[in-house]
């Protein structure tokens, strides 16, 4: 009888190292024990953040926002006023072919007519801000020491035009030029209503007649 409960205590005791044997391999790790939730949340969080102002970047400084749409109205000494242009000062005229959002469609009073040669330009701004292509537009005047004959695609030249920060004061590239009339206009942008005086400048084949 005594041999039989220790016998029997042995197979009890067997059993109760088996089951736990078990119990412990089949519990898993838990991943997040002991980490800081509040934490990791405000991380990702950060991480997000950042993501989306980066992304807001990617798209900023190709749309011409930074472009100064107004102006003071004042133009170089050296300007012709247009004798007949095609658009008399004070009349409107609908712009066909916007530099900007909200520009192409918008109906312009003409407030200066001017002889000269355009120039589209790419440079780098001052400012250190992301290089512009074919900028339209920037005249003959506008251009330190531009001489008397229309400048050639490809020359780099310095502008003293001011329309888009980090302009002025920027070695420019040629990459066309256009002997026409320019016109300084005032218009309302039909994308927000902001009202623009003084703009520099439309060309002639920019606008057309009001209907």
């Amino acid at each position: 009888m005594k041999r039989k409960n220790i016998v029997m205590g042995i197979v009890s005791l067997s059993t109760v190292f088996t089951l736990m044997a078990c119990s412990s391999e089949n519990e898993e790790p838990n991943p997040h024990e002991g980490m800081d939730m509040d934490s990791n949340s405000e991380e990702s969080m950060e991480m997000e953040g950042s993501d989306m102002e980066d992304s807001d970047m990617d798209h900023s400084g190709m749309d011409h926002s930074d472009m100064d749409h107004s102006s003071s109205g004042e133009v170089p000494d050296e300007l012709k006023a247009a004798e007949q242009p095609t658009y008399d000062i004070g009349s409107q005229a609908i712009i066909t072919d916007g530099h900007m959002a909200g520009m192409e469609g918008a109906e312009a009073t003409i407030v200066g007519a001017y002889d000269t040669i355009a120039y589209a330009i790419s440079y780098t701004p001052t400012d250190g801000g992301e290089r512009v292509e074919n900028h339209k537009w920037v005249i003959h005047e506008e251009i330190v020491d531009a001489g008397e004959e229309p400048l050639e695609p490809g020359t780099e030249v310095t502008t003293d035009a001011s329309h888009m920060e980090g302009m002025e004061g920027a070695t420019v590239e040629i990459d066309s030029a256009e002997e026409t009339t320019v016109y300084m206009v005032d218009f309302t942008l039909t994308t927000n209503g902001e009202e623009v005086k003084n703009h520099k400048w439309v060309t002639e084949s920019e606008l057309s007649p009001v209907e």
